[in-house]
């Protein structure tokens, strides 16, 4: 299978609107609304972040979108399609992800994710994330997880 990353360009917002609305449906039953990448703008995302995509055969599998701050990269959205979901494309954007602090000069990446996201959670500490804290959103909690490269 040939794969391909790049980075995306404003003709690809529709394409990562419609598999982060994919990869993020399964949590509205979990927390009882859409999750917060769900209703993002990507028109105005993809000018303003970082945003990999992952490529299969021709086919967008996975997509990472970050944000350069001062002293670290965060990780905004790491959505891969359901229906390649159990592939390691997850675990190659995430890799992905830290290559491009690594090339910003940035020797920590961050991230957050809803609490009740159980799987995103540990497939973040199984990568060599620490849990950094919790904070209120929405009704919920959110996860504050980072990782020293």
């Amino acid at each position: 299978m040939a794969e391909e990353i790049r980075r995306a360009v404003p003709a690809d917002a529709a394409a990562i609107t419609a598999l982060t609305r994919a990869a993020y449906e399964k949590w509205i039953p979990v927390i009882g609304r859409a999750p917060k990448p769900m209703a993002a703008d990507y028109d105005v995302a993809v000018r303003a972040h970082l945003i990999d995509l992952l490529f299969a055969d021709g086919t967008l599998v996975a997509l990472v979108e970050c944000i350069r701050e001062p002293d670290h990269l965060l990780i905004e959205n790491l959505a891969v399609d359901p229906a390649h979901q159990g592939r390691g494309y997850g675990r190659h954007m995430l890799a992905q992800a830290e290559a491009c602090a690594r090339a910003l000069g940035l020797t920590e990446v961050r991230l957050y994710t809803n609490k009740l996201f159980a799987e995103n959670v540990a497939f973040y500490r199984k990568h060599g994330y620490r849990l950094d804290g919790e904070s209120a959103f929405q009704g919920g909690l959110l996860v504050h997880m980072s990782r020293k490269l």
